[in-house]
């Protein structure tokens, strides 16, 4: 299947998934914990179910006055494919002030 478009807020999700792969998650907990808005994350999710890389299925359980709860997990495909893309993404550059902070002082006077 194909590739989904490579956005910022699929890093973020992708990311998110891959902390528990196995696990499935609950749209509303990826909103919180990834900060991207549910107008931009379900339709996220629907493109990654299409893509096959999440496979998706409601609680079976109900809890009264609260509607089910949809539940998404990464597959196979999903899994192989979001470690691809974070490979592939390129390394987070540092600024300059900040790499002077880093950078471990390698002897002379301070």
């Amino acid at each position: 299947m194909a590739q989904p478009r490579i956005t910022g807020p699929l890093v973020k999700v992708l990311d998110k998934l891959l902390d528990h792969p196995r696990e499935s998650f609950y749209g509303y907990d990826l909103t919180k914990s990834t900060g991207i808005k549910s107008g931009t994350l379900y339709p996220l999710l629907v493109r990654l179910e299409e893509a096959g890389w999440l496979e998706s299925g409601w609680e079976e359980s109900q809890v009264e006055g609260r509607p089910r709860r949809r539940f998404y997990k990464l597959t196979t495909d999903g899994l192989q494919g979001a470690y691809d893309v974070l490979r592939s993404l390129p390394a987070p550059k540092v600024s300059t002030r900040a790499a002077e902070v880093l950078r471990p002082n390698l002897g002379g006077a301070s």
